[in-house]
């Protein structure tokens, strides 16, 4: 009550004698007798306890007339809390029904007009009746009893209370030590609930229900629920407050030490880390030759970079996308050996066969090294149209298709080999995000450049022969078209200002040779196909596998497993075995694999000592080295001997293989069976078939009666692969006809 001392500009209208005398409740002779009669005070935002003293402002025109027109005669009044705090003067229906009956110790008048009460509140009432709403609020009450459990329990509860109390005021700076002293030293259980209570910085809702429980451990019990909170918020707050201070006082000192290493590598004429940083990345951007656009971006950035901590999270992205733009090829290349005779004796050197793949290449080369003769002596800023046209021809992408092991890589290996490239490869099979081709942006956490420009920044060339593998097996999804960021890629008329969205600059692909591969045409999108010029690889010849092995691979093989030259020898005819009997492939790449097997058993011998002098491997050693034979040509001999039984080539993505149709006759009335798994196309070339042959009876010695007693069948092996296409119907005639007239 210190608070309410006689201020200079403050007029007292009122104080109770127990004010004057400093009296408390406890040493009050008479408690005051509480009438069934009140004048009712709404409060906002606040809630009164019994047995509790609060100093109350007051400013509302119905309060003060309140005030000033029942004291001091009657000095008890109705303390109740409103439902809504944001309204001034809340209708009956506004106010909760339980509130405390208080007693008005003392009233100040201060020169806004408004006054300060001192309440002590008494006891719980509730609101029965409005008996009055002008000039202010008066109610009927009734007075709500407490109830209060004795013993062990009741014990438990207030110690739970004053530990957590205690708790609480150690954490809270705002509340004073001398509430730890009071609540240890009140022994009733209803007093200590209301002081904690009140000394809480509760929500109004919260408050209300506290006030409005009738008993005692259901108050204490709630307060115990309220204080675990608080206090599990605070100690929180006070774990993030402490880590927050360590990382500040961490910064703090790191950037006093960095000062003072800053100060001493001045002193010894050194430079700190990130002067040596920008000064690098500014001798390295001069040096770049960046476009005027990238030059100008890259300056930007390292003034950023400049202005900027080193311990920032941002320098090191800034420094990792300078760091890139540096490092990209913008001036650096190789130059062009577009010398035919040469080209020629690199392609004859590294393939076998492909003669007019061969030539192909070297009439691209050709009118590369002529086009390059005529800018080189014509120099014309103006462009026409024809130039236009000339220079997109010019930027024709090879696309190499073919199956699987025909040297589709290797070519390419081969095109940079003969113009002084450098060569890189990128495998584009399963490619789904368009992010690949074409970056993520800087604005993602851990974003990298697209596959293209980081494999240029690899190279260090802005003119390698660019190699797309497996083009015809991208992907697509939600993440975007890979195929559709490839056309600004392969464009010319786009790749020269190529935007990486990462990099954010155009960058120049012109100078790049591209050339993609496939294995198939069908899956390649027909905006990407129109693109590109077609160079159709196909399978090798029996021959043509037993030459390039004795040219290239089993020199190969015999320097990869540590031989010599003179140690092995594979005759003409244990190559053909091998070929025969152990691959079956459009390229040569198992039959690498089956050479290379044959020399490590061979590596291994000589290793053990066992094999003193040179070994040539013939057709009967084959089975020795590789096991038996895998394939074998006389189980087609042997079904071909059976009526009924008929080749036919099938297409596959390996470049092509026979099957066999096969034909039965059971006893029955004009049935036709197709097995198979035949698709629509096939079914309706056997009913052709069939109509053929019948329509051939007379001239192919079949009784025409034959048909009406006969069923037929139709199967092609295999079941488990689905077939379809429109050539079949001649293979199925004549296995039919075989059948029919057996032979």
């Amino acid at each position: 009550m210190d608070d309410w001392d006689d201020e200079d500009e403050d007029e007292i209208l009122y104080e109770s004698e127990e004010f004057r005398e400093q009296a408390l409740p406890a040493e009050r002779a008479n408690e005051p007798i509480i009438s069934d009669d009140l004048p009712v005070l709404p409060l906002r935002g606040v809630v009164i306890y019994p047995m509790m003293w609060l100093p109350l402002p007051i400013g509302q025109e119905r309060s003060i007339r309140l005030v000033e027109n029942t004291l001091p005669n009657n000095r008890i009044i109705a303390l109740v809390t409103s439902k809504n705090e944001e309204i001034d003067e809340p209708a009956p229906n506004e106010i909760h029904t339980i509130g405390t009956a208080a007693q008005v110790h003392r009233v100040l008048k201060t020169p806004d007009g408004t006054m300060r009460l001192l309440v002590q509140g008494l006891e719980r009432v509730r609101l029965l009746e409005y008996t009055q709403e002008q000039p202010f609020l008066r109610a009927r009450v009734e007075i709500i009893p407490e109830t209060m459990a004795e013993g062990l329990e009741m014990e438990a509860l207030m110690r739970a209370v004053q530990d957590l109390f205690r708790k609480l005021i150690e954490l809270e700076p705002q509340m004073p030590d001398e509430l730890t002293v009071m609540s240890i030293n009140v022994d009733d259980g209803r007093q200590l609930a209301y002081l904690v209570a009140s000394s809480m910085r509760l929500r109004v809702a919260d408050a209300q229900a506290i006030l409005e429980m009738d008993s005692v451990s259901d108050k204490l019990m709630r307060l115990i629920q309220l204080l675990k909170k608080e206090v599990e918020v605070l100690e929180l707050g006070r774990k993030i407050q402490s880590e927050a201070q360590g990382e500040m006082e961490r910064m703090q000192r790191e950037f006093f030490l960095r000062e003072q290493m800053r100060a001493i590598q001045k002193e010894l004429g050194e430079e700190d880390e990130q002067a040596a940083d920008i000064r690098e990345l500014e001798e390295r951007i001069a040096a770049a030759g960046m476009s005027e656009e990238a030059e100008k971006e890259a300056t930007r950035e390292l003034a950023r970079m400049r202005r900027m901590p080193i311990q920032a999270a941002e320098y090191s992205v800034i420094k990792t996308y300078l760091d890139l733009m540096v490092s990209l090829p913008w001036r650096n290349g190789t130059s062009d050996n577009l010398d035919i005779r040469h080209a020629r004796q690199v392609l004859d050197e590294d393939h076998y066969g492909l003669k007019e793949i061969k030539e192909r290449i070297l009439e691209f080369l050709a009118v590369r090294k002529l086009r390059a003769e005529r800018r080189a002596k014509q120099r014309d800023e103006n462009e026409d149209v024809g130039d236009k046209i000339r220079r997109e021809r010019e930027g024709l992408v090879l696309c190499f298709v073919g199956p699987p092991g025909v040297g589709k890589t290797s070519l390419g290996i081969s095109i940079a080999r003969a113009m002084n490239r450098k060569f890189v490869r990128l495998a584009l099979g399963g490619v789904r995000d368009e992010a690949d081709i074409r970056g993520f942006r800087r604005t993602y956490i851990g974003a990298m450049p697209g596959r293209i420009i980081q494999s240029l920044r690899r190279i260090e060339s802005r003119n390698p022969v660019f190699m797309l593998d497996e083009v015809d097996k991208l992907g697509r999804d939600f993440r975007g078209d890979p195929s559709s960021a490839l056309l600004e890629v392969l464009d010319p008329e786009q790749n020269r200002e190529f935007r990486d969205h990462y990099l954010d600059v155009p960058f120049d692909l012109s100078q790049t040779l591209f050339i993609t591969t496939a294995n198939v045409l069908d899956t390649i999108p027909p905006a990407l196909r129109d693109r590109m010029e077609i160079i159709q690889l196909s399978s090798y010849t029996e021959d043509e596998k037993v030459n390039i092995a004795k040219g290239y691979l089993i020199p190969r093989q015999i320097k990869e497993n540590g031989l010599r030259p003179s140690e092995v020898k594979l005759a003409d005819e244990a190559l053909h075995e091998i070929i025969q009997g152990y691959t079956r492939e459009a390229g040569v790449r198992n039959l690498e694999r089956q050479i290379g097997k044959v020399c490590r058993k061979i590596a291994a011998g000589v290793a053990a000592g066992e094999i003193k002098r040179s070994r040539t491997v013939k057709r009967k050693d084959v089975a020795l080295y590789l096991g038996k034979r895998r394939f074998f040509d006389e189980e087609i001999e042997e079904r071909l001997e059976n009526p009924g039984v008929a080749i036919g080539l099938v297409w596959t993505e390996a470049g092509g293989d026979i099957t066999f149709f096969e034909a039965t006759r059971v006893p029955g009335n004009k049935g036709y069976t197709l097995t198979g798994q035949l698709g629509d196309v096939m079914k309706e070339s056997a009913q052709a078939a069939l109509s053929y042959i019948r329509s051939r009876a007379g001239s192919l010695g079949i009784d025409p009666e034959f048909f009406n007693t006969t069923d037929l069948h139709l199967h092609i092996p295999e079941g488990a692969i689905p077939k379809d296409g429109p050539s079949a119907g001649i293979t199925m005639a004549t296995a039919l006809a075989s059948l029919l007239t057996n032979r």
